[in-house]
């Protein structure tokens, strides 16, 4: 896995707002860490010495209350056993999937201040990561397609 994906493109994130902001949404979150937390020069935890873990745990304390305030919540989280179907180098040490109640509020979140100053640990922690919103679907049946 060479290319890293941290942040969001501009594109990507304009694209983002162009969908309906009223309606549930799911985010689909595969991340890949850091063997060491890559911190900009002079941050606090910098001289920590953690992990790229690590430091994501550090994130998830210090985001989660303003992502609890806007309605998400973790619906889904699992540990990846093996690549079935896709390239094998495709390895990723954390994947969960975050509701909100509307795009409206993952906005909210990523443009809070204090959110701004927690995404710093997020950054430090992943080596590449995919963000992928999904819509929800009706129905709970149990075949494909």
């Amino acid at each position: 896995m060479n290319e890293s994906y941290i942040d969001p493109t501009r594109e990507s994130f304009d694209l983002f707002k162009q969908l309906p902001r009223d309606e549930p949404i799911n985010m689909l979150n595969l991340l890949r860490f850091n063997v060491n937390a890559a911190y900009p020069e002079g941050h606090p935890n910098a001289a920590h010495g953690w992990s790229g873990a690590r430091a994501y745990e550090e994130y998830g304390k210090t985001s989660g209350p303003i992502f609890q305030r806007v309605g998400g919540k973790i619906i889904w989280r699992g540990k990846m056993e093996v690549m079935v179907t896709g390239p094998q180098e495709n390895q990723w040490d954390s994947a969960f999937i975050a509701y909100y109640p509307n795009s409206a509020a993952f906005l909210e979140m990523v443009t809070d201040p204090e959110y701004r100053k927690a995404v710093v640990n997020r950054q430090a922690a992943v080596q590449t990561s995919r963000l992928i919103r999904f819509k929800p679907l009706e129905g709970n049946d149990t075949t494909f397609g």
